[in-house]
């Protein structure tokens, strides 16, 4: 009976590669010192912590940068079936610590204007890095919600964490509420799923339903069942949830407006980016074979999703709103490029390029957001923004190209990555999807261009002053810029589409 027991039990265990998820085993790690750092350290030396938590996470970026940086695990899966690296989980793990490492900087720009807690702050950036770099690696349902709800529940804190602001806390409910609702449509989803994939009575049932190519063996013999399509259909409404996708994008402006704004950063790139890759993987993967059934249900989505978001965003006057109705926008023509990735091989990259000119768009935007904002960080008026250009002419300019990028104007990173997922819509065939795509991008220069025009156009005139930047604040600022236009001018030096 023992050696039974064992011979079981090695059977799961052999294929425990640790080496095959170093680099977020490396990032919890990070993230057990920060807090350990703040118990060892004296208290004045506490502003380190910081600057420790970007110096780790760079030398992690360092290390997944390598040539052959766990290329012996690519294309296998570990974990008893749980994970599976691929060149495309290669690629977003490096975009999730690109992503924490400048909502880490952010941080602490908003936190030197805050007396709250820092450690705990940079410790979640962290786990919710980690958490999404093993989620778009999961091939089994078990490990996608694990590391699904442990990415919420750090957000669930992250977004309420200015606990003197009652919009924060606002937000926060809010998050945790339709948080919970999404989780529980997710979840009985996979439930559907799995017990009509496991029922012996059904061709190509199996017991091991919850993997992925399990499921997908199951669903190729069984298309047009009721239960399956329902089960799908709960499945992708839970993730439009976290996506920000119409009709789950009701807690998007209010949540965007009351978190801080490296938070609001993190959801719309972070949390936006890790939702569609496990849309991706499962639209691509186990739900291949039901893609007459969501191809019609994504493209009204999408439809209705690009429309809103834009419609809704013209008559913002909050910034942080706007970038969230912008973001839904956002979600809408990502949503055009995984259609067309069912038909449409590379499209798959298509929608990475985006994500990357989007988070290099975003983060400008919100880096000068998180300087310019007042201890009250949710209130950020479009006309606080007036005369930026003259008051602080570097933070225009950052704006500026940021907004021009978000907008898709040529030559910059934005307007590549919106042609790009367009050349794959008319692959497609989804002619009226380009459309749609096209007007809501018209639509959406409108109130990008009335933010540019207020800090550029205004009447008054004010001498320039540029101290509230250091040296770093510049640089960092600076790189994102200069990586717009560059990806706009020479899309080829991200070697992103194959």
């Amino acid at each position: 009976m023992n050696e039974t027991l064992i011979e079981f039990l090695g059977g799961y265990t052999a294929t425990n590669n640790w080496g095959a998820i170093l680099p977020e085993i490396l990032l919890a790690l990070l993230a057990l010192g920060l807090l350990a750092a703040e118990v060892i350290l004296p208290k004045g030396k506490h502003a380190m912590i910081g600057r420790l938590s970007i110096i780790g996470q760079v030398g992690i970026l360092a290390m997944l940068l390598l040539p052959n940086a766990c290329s012996e695990w690519i294309g296998t899966t570990n974990f008893s079936g749980m994970i599976a690296l691929t060149d495309v989980g290669q690629l977003m793990r490096g975009f999730f610590l690109v992503c924490s490492i400048l909502v880490t900087y952010l941080g602490g720009v908003y936190l030197s204007k805050q007396k709250l807690p820092k450690t705990e702050f940079f410790h979640l950036v962290l786990v919710i890095a980690a958490a999404s770099m093993l989620l778009v690696q999961s091939v089994n349902f078990v490990m996608l919600f694990v590391a699904l709800e442990a990415v919420t529940v750090a957000f669930y804190v992250l977004v309420a964490y200015c606990r003197t602001s009652s919009l924060s806390l606002e937000a926060g409910l809010k998050y945790l509420i339709l948080g919970a609702l999404s989780s529980s449509i997710l979840l009985f989803g996979i439930v559907l799923l799995y017990g009509v994939a496991g029922n012996p009575g059904l061709v190509g049932a199996s017991r091991d339903s919850l993997n992925f190519t399990a499921l997908g063996n199951f669903i190729s013999f069984n298309a047009e069942n009721p239960l399956v399509l329902g089960g799908a259909l709960m499945v992708i409404s839970g993730i439009c949830f976290k996506i920000g996708a119409v009709p789950f994008q009701i807690w998007v402006p209010d949540v965007y407006q009351g978190a801080p704004t490296p938070v609001t950063a993190y959801l719309a790139i972070g949390s936006k980016a890790a939702g569609f890759m496990v849309l991706l993987n499962l639209v691509t993967g186990p739900f291949a074979d039901i893609a007459y059934f969501l191809k019609p249900v994504l493209t009204v989505v999408a439809v209705v999703t690009i429309l809103f978001g834009n419609i809704a965003a013209v008559s913002q006057k909050n910034v942080k709103r706007m970038m969230g109705l912008s973001g839904i926008a956002h979600a809408g023509y990502l949503l055009v490029g995984v259609i067309a990735a069912m038909t449409v091989d590379w499209a798959v990259y298509a929608v990475i390029f985006y994500l990357v000119t989007y988070l290099l768009a975003s983060f400008a935007v919100f880096a000068v957001m998180a300087h310019l904002s007042g201890a009250d960080d949710a209130d950020q008026a479009l006309s606080h923004y007036t005369n930026l250009a003259r008051k602080h002419p570097f933070l225009g300019g950052v704006l500026a190209v940021g907004l021009g990028s978000l907008a898709g104007i040529p030559p910059l990173g934005g307007f590549i990555g919106k042609l790009f997922l367009f050349v794959a819509a008319y692959e497609a065939g989804l002619y009226g999807l380009l459309g749609v795509s096209i007007i809501g991008v018209v639509i959406s220069i409108y109130y990008y261009f009335g933010w540019i025009r207020e800090c550029y156009f205004a009447d008054s005139v004010i001498e320039p002053s540029e101290s509230m930047l250091s040296g770093k604040d510049r640089w960092v600022m600076g790189v994102l810029v200069a990586a717009t236009v560059v990806i706009g001018l020479y899309p080829s030096v991200l070697p992103i589409i194959p």
